[in-house]
């Protein structure tokens, strides 16, 4: 009993999803009172269940769990920033920052992933660009470049640098991001959030070890996706 307690205190709502979750509640309550005073409950207990069952997503949506990453040692170690499902795992031109050839993992979050984001590696801040575009369904390859998107560039203690990519997707309207240039940043840290269906990319050195398959599952902060050069 104890450890089930324990578990639930790990789990909580992201402040993200506070003002949504508060008017949401207000709203559906309020239409479920003016339905409930009609002669027939028939409709309002339709409402109940299509509403209820929505409102339920959006709880799941806002999840915010504490994690923390069970390797002391995170050296040349990078996890999956974001819960979700690899789509990509491939060797690209990146030609805005690198200027080279380099690996990109991708994880595609659905509206039923948790959506905070964390960073993949242990480092410090180099920048952080926000570029505005449009808004094609997050699995699309030209999501990447052409979705409105939030990049962090991280360099690592031995001086590599790793881009981080948050893109918003078809449905995805807002992209928060709490990295900051300058800062030091680690795993467990959360990078930021993203409202409603969105993807992740990471681009890495060519050489790195890919530790994950196309269309696993991620644990963000927990499930290791690769292992850079020493």
């Amino acid at each position: 009993m104890g450890e089930k307690i324990k578990k639930l205190k790990k789990i909580r709502l992201h402040r993200e999803g506070t003002d949504t979750l508060i008017w949401s509640f207000v709203v559906i309550a309020a239409i479920a009172l003016l339905l409930w005073r009609l002669e027939s409950k028939i409709p309002f207990w339709i409402f109940v269940a299509i509403f209820g069952t929505a409102y339920g997503i959006i709880v799941n949506f806002f999840r915010c769990p504490i994690r923390h990453f069970p390797n002391e040692d995170t050296e040349d170690i990078v996890v999956a920033p974001a819960d979700g499902k690899i789509v990509v795992i491939e060797e690209v031109d990146e030609n805005e920052y690198f200027h080279d050839r380099r690996l990109m993992i991708s994880i595609f979050m659905s509206l039923f992933n948790v959506h905070a984001n964390w960073f993949p590696i242990d480092g410090k801040v180099k920048f952080v660009h926000h570029q505005n575009g449009n808004y094609h369904k997050a699995w699309l390859p030209k999501a990447s470049e052409e979705n409105e998107h939030a990049d962090v560039m991280i360099t690592t203690e031995k001086g590599v640098d790793v881009l981080c990519r948050q893109i918003a997707g078809a449905v995805a309207r807002r992209i928060v991001t709490y990295a900051k240039e300058g800062e030091e940043c680690y795993i467990d840290e959360h990078l930021g959030f993203i409202k409603f269906g969105s993807r992740v990319d990471v681009y890495l050195p060519i050489g790195t070890e890919v530790c994950v398959k196309m269309g696993q599952t991620t644990t963000g902060d927990q499930t290791i996706i690769a292992k850079m050069k020493s």
